[in-house]
C-alpha cells in the first residue's frame, strides 16, 4: 500500500466530508463530547478549513485522509487532520504529518482534545505538550472542552522518512 500526498481539489469534498464526519465521532467520543458533534459541512466555514493549505492523502488511489495547516518563518500550525477510520494504523496520518513537518523550519503546533488517542500518535512523531487549557470547543462553541497544545521543534526527535 502506497500513501501519496497531494494538494486538495474541489472534487475531494465528498470524500473529505465523509472522512471528517466519521473520524470526528471517534475524536469526540474519546473526549466525552459526542453531544457536540457537527458535520464538516456545518463547521468548515466558521472554523476556516480553507484559510490554510489543505493536503489530501491517497491510499491506493482512494482519498484516505486530509490535513490543513500553515507554515511560516515563525512556525507552523496543523489546524485540521483526519483519517478515514477504516484506514487507521496504515501510515496515512504519519504520511500527512511528515509531509507537513518536512516543510517546517520552525516549531509546529497542533491542538488535541483531552482523551483523544491521537495524542500518543503525535508524541511518537516528536510532539510534546506545551500547554493544557479548558475553553470553548472548536467547531461547536456551545460546549466546553479541555485540550492540549502540542509542539514539534525541528531537530527534536525527527520522525523517520515518510513511506510514499
Amino acid at each position: 500500500m502506497t500513501v501519496r500526498i497531494r494538494p486538495y481539489r474541489a472534487s475531494d469534498w465528498d470524500a473529505v466530508s465523509r472522512i471528517h464526519d466519521a473520524a470526528r465521532v471517534d475524536e469526540l467520543r474519546g473526549a466525552g463530547l459526542l453531544d457536540a458533534y457537527l458535520t464538516l459541512a456545518e463547521t468548515y466555514e466558521n472554523e476556516g478549513l480553507f484559510d490554510d493549505e489543505v493536503w489530501v492523502a491517497e491510499l491506493d488511489g482512494r482519498v484516505a485522509g486530509f490535513l490543513a495547516g500553515s507554515v511560516g518563518e515563525d512556525g507552523g500550525e496543523i489546524t485540521w487532520i483526519y483519517v478515514d477510520p477504516d484506514l487507521y494504523r496504515r501510515g496515512v496520518g504519519r504520511a500527512l504529518v511528515e509531509h507537513f513537518l518536512e516543510r517546517a523550519d520552525a516549531p509546529v503546533e497542533l491542538e488535541v482534545l483531552d482523551g483523544n488517542t491521537a495524542r500518543g500518535f503525535y508524541e511518537t512523531l516528536g510532539f510534546v505538550v506545551k500547554s493544557t487549557t479548558t475553553g470553548k470547543l472548536a467547531g461547536n462553541e456551545t460546549f466546553a472542552a479541555t485540550g492540549h497544545t502540542l509542539v514539534w521543534r525541528p531537530g527534536s526527535a525527527p520522525p523517520p522518512p515518510a513511506r510514499r
